[in-house]
């Protein structure tokens, strides 16, 4: 499939960049919940915690939508051409950095996670971005548009938290 339009059962029209972009979401966002369920037992600042809390609260349920708009398409989750190097992906974190945060609690974890957080959800941002310009499907240009939206206001909100 290429970037052409597509007719999916509903009737509802999308393009292999809205399919692009649900598959590489569901891991950027699991690795958004990998690093929020780090931050209990290791959060300093109960206002991190609760950013955390709020991350797998919305990302969580945006997953298994994205999985269901996939298996509605009859479409596998997973690339069929072979796996992505997913920590090429904008914002995503390394193996490493995400050890070396589990490593860290108080303040130095709360500075870390903000951190990390911000430029994950930055990377989300531009996918989110990228699809609102080049995909089809609307459902998929609401999620997008709520990604922006959510994420943006994560990201101040984590900085003014460890700011001040």
């Amino acid at each position: 499939m290429d970037s052409d339009d597509v007719t999916a059962p509903d009737g509802s029209v999308y393009n292999q960049l809205d399919v692009t972009f649900v598959r590489m979401m569901i891991v950027h966002h699991g690795q958004a919940v990998q690093m929020a369920t780090l931050a209990q037992g290791r959060a300093g600042n109960p206002q991190v915690l609760a950013v955390a809390e709020r991350i797998r609260g919305a990302q969580l349920p945006e997953i298994t939508l994205m999985k269901g708009w996939l298996e509605f398409r009859k479409l596998p989750v997973d690339d069929p051409r072979g796996g992505h190097d997913h920590t090429t992906m904008a914002g995503m974190q390394t193996p490493e950095a995400i050890r070396a945060l589990a490593a860290l609690s108080g303040a130095e974890f709360d500075r870390r996670f903000v951190a990390m957080m911000s430029a994950h959800h930055e990377g989300a941002l531009k996918m989110a971005t990228d699809v609102l310009k080049v995909g089809k499907n609307q459902q998929i240009d609401e999620l997008a548009t709520s990604i922006v939206a959510e994420q943006s206001i994560e990201i101040a909100r984590m900085r003014e938290i460890v700011s001040g």
